[in-house]
């Protein structure tokens, strides 16, 4: 993991400094990316070439970035499909924060299996409790708990036999 980024959540907080990982940093670009894309349309290829300009881009796994926003961008309609059996309301009610955490994370969990699904849950909520409402970060965590059982469920049962083996 190669990469920090000044990190100043809070004005009182003396500017601390907290470590994020290139991969972080990649989901929280593809977490603007998507949210653009649902608040103000755009081509794929416009929005990354945008983000791409960002200085802080040069901090970004740029492999996961791009192969995440496109992947996400262009299956939108089939991850809307997965996700919406999960939720207690419309797609189109959710926040577009909490949609882009939730297509991002849907993406990952049904084309990524070499990313352990309690990283991507954890990343997700992290996102969440940094960008989105006061409680969406629940929100996703409840939705994101709901994909996995039914995405990764091999891996799911296989950390439950490890655990009850020790």
């Amino acid at each position: 993991m190669n990469g920090t980024l000044l990190d100043t959540s809070s004005p009182t907080d003396k500017k601390t400094e907290k470590y994020k990982s290139r991969r972080r940093i990649a989901r929280e670009f593809i977490l603007q990316g998507i949210y653009q894309w649902r608040t103000a349309g755009g081509t794929t290829s416009f929005i990354e070439q945008q983000l791409r300009e960002s200085d802080e881009f040069k901090h970004v796994d740029e492999k996961h970035f791009t192969h995440v926003l496109q992947g996400a961008l262009q299956s939108v309609d089939e991850l809307e499909k997965i996700i919406q059996p999960c939720l207690d309301r419309p797609l189109n009610e959710l926040s577009p924060v909490e949609f882009a955490i939730l297509l991002l994370s849907t993406f990952e969990l049904s084309h990524h299996p070499e990313i352990p699904y309690r990283a991507i849950l954890n990343e997700a909520i992290e996102l969440a409790r940094t960008y989105g409402g006061s409680d969406g970060h629940k929100y996703v965590n409840g939705v994101l708990d709901k994909l996995a059982a039914r995405l990764r469920s091999v891996e799911i049962q296989a950390q439950k036999a490890t655990k009850n083996r020790v």
